[in-house]
């Protein structure tokens, strides 16, 4: 085959990714009359297909990743030249990026200390889960093995991470899960479980933590794992003093808090990491996606020193963490990370998030008067869910099918949204937006600009 032919012959590659290419969570059915999209470039805010149309991207690359933008040379070639010098090495021996972020990520996380190296965020948390087992074994006779997840959380697409795993239609088809995981109740505000609102809430909601804690037995739990802010299951900040109140909480029972930050590290909600808008300390934080923005594949498992110490024991053989991620001993994902860091600190993009995520929640809170059908605006930074409802009164959720014609309609306008999806049986009724920190007035205007007559064209 004629390579160079074959990259400048779009029908071609569309054939070619029709006839081969698996994607992800995609219904391929469709694709045997319509041409699969395919994105071709990408620079700043915007991207491009192969049909040359130009779209602005309102999602950071289609799962809340590209935090910097696309087009950042410098990482390219920060990675180029790593990957030149030294590509790889399994994860038993270190590398200068390697050592050199690790030193980097720990100064942005005062109480933590040791990082651990894999490439996604499913896998991040199976470490973290394996941690937990194997401190149950080791210091606790087996007991406190079990793990508290929380309902509409995500941790990943493992079996043990759809385990912990809160949005049952990501879960369907999959079980049976690896057993010892236990389910606590969202924190949802807007759909409080019994009426009470802020800091009522807040303290109803974390009580519903410790009552399971005590239906299942203290001495049997050894981990909570949360999202600092849920994010596919509906962009949920935490009410008023439910922070507080876990972490609390965990230090009585003596449970390890693990908190994801997945989707929200890396600036996304104008800090460094999610739990530091609320004061918390955890024990064990894993992350992925804006690490390195996209530009390689890193994810990492950041522990306290105290966890760290609990495998430190050469009188038995089996006390260290047996356990090894192949591509954590890439380069490339450190070298990425490294130059990411950089971009985020010297554009100041944690404070454009909080100055951008003002205007973007001013604009969904200015649709939300205008259409009756958004009965909620909720999140923090450049992270902002619009639930749809039918009436504000009984907060109906709108049909799913209907949410996905808005965000159709709004790709066809030349703007990319998310939506909540197939993940939580009857209220996939919010719409996503998490663009990259760069992101501009402008750019915030024409988003709620394309989803204002979206909404108009689909509900009315």
């Amino acid at each position: 085959m004629d390579t160079h032919a074959f990259a400048n012959d779009p029908d071609q590659i569309v054939e070619a990714d029709r006839a081969h290419v698996w994607h992800h969570l995609s219904q391929h059915k469709p694709y045997e009359t319509i041409d699969p999209r395919i994105i071709v470039e990408g620079k700043g805010m915007r991207v491009w297909d192969i049909k040359g149309k130009e779209h602005l991207d309102a999602v950071s690359g289609g799962v809340w990743t590209v935090n910097v933008g696309y087009g950042r040379e410098r990482i390219a070639n920060a990675v180029g030249a790593q990957l030149t010098k030294m590509c790889f090495f399994g994860g038993t021996l270190g590398t200068i990026p390697g050592a050199q972020f690790s030193e980097m990520l720990i100064d942005k996380m005062p109480g933590l200390d040791r990082v651990y190296y894999a490439n996604s965020g499913s896998e991040a948390n199976e470490k973290a889960f394996k941690m937990v087992r194997q401190i149950s074994h080791k210091h606790y006779g087996g007991k406190k093995n079990k793990i508290l997840y929380r309902e509409r959380d995500y941790h990943g697409t493992t079996i043990s991470a759809l385990s912990a795993g809160g949005q049952d239609e990501r879960n369907a088809q999959y079980g049976p899960f690896t057993p010892g995981f236990v389910r606590v109740p969202h924190c949802l505000e807007y759909r409080s479980q019994d009426g009470s609102v802020g800091e009522e809430y807040g303290a109803k909601a974390a009580q519903a933590i410790e009552d399971v804690i005590l239906a299942e037995g203290p001495d049997t739990i050894g981990a909570l794992c949360l999202e600092p802010i849920t994010a596919g299951g509906g962009i949920i900040v935490p009410p008023k003093g439910y922070w507080d109140r876990v972490q609390e909480i965990c230090k009585k029972y003596d449970i390890l808090l693990h908190i994801d930050e997945v989707v929200c590290g890396l600036g996304r909600t104008g800090t460094w990491f999610g739990y530091q808008q609320f004061g918390v300390q955890p024990d064990i934080v894993t992350m992925a996606k804006g690490v390195a923005s996209g530009y390689a594949a890193i994810s990492c498992c950041v522990t306290t020193n105290a966890v760290f110490e609990m495998f430190k024991d050469d009188t038995d053989h089996l006390s260290y963490f047996r356990d090894i991620s192949t591509f954590g001993g890439c380069t490339a994902g450190p070298a990425a990370a490294i130059e990411n860091m950089k971009i985020i600190e010297e554009e100041d993009l944690r404070g454009n998030s909080t100055r951008m995520g003002e205007h973007l929640q001013n604009n969904l809170l200015g649709l939300m008067e205008k259409h009756r059908w958004i009965g909620d605006v909720r999140g923090m930074g450049l992270f902002a869910g619009a639930e749809l409802v039918t009436d504000r009164d009984s907060k109906d959720p709108v049909n799913e099918k209907q949410v996905a014609a808005i965000v159709a309609d709004c790709m066809q306008q030349g703007i990319i949204i998310g939506a909540t999806n197939r993940s939580l049986p009857g209220y996939n009724n919010t719409l996503l937006f998490a663009p990259p920190l760069i992101a501009t007035k402008d750019d915030l205007d024409q988003i709620t600009d394309a989803v204002d007559q979206a909404i108009t064209r689909v509900l009315g």
